[in-house]
């Protein structure tokens, strides 16, 4: 499962988000680092924009019924 999948079925801490990041740098994978953590643009943007707490808050609004 991707980290975004996981951490909206509330199976690890956000905080993942770094392990997942560290493991897709000494991957094989050629997929972008968005598409390794299951982020849609918008969120890669935020992320990017505004930082690790900017993203967490959107992706809390998706767990908590928001899509």
């Amino acid at each position: 499962m991707l980290f975004k999948e996981r951490y909206l079925a509330g199976e690890i801490e956000f905080e993942e988000i770094d392990v997942y990041t560290n493991e897709w740098g000494f991957s094989d994978t050629t997929a972008p680092l968005r598409e390794y953590l299951g982020l849609t643009a918008e969120e890669e943007d935020t992320w990017i924009e505004e930082g690790d707490e900017a993203l967490k808050e959107l992706l809390d609004r998706q767990k908590d019924g928001g899509h």
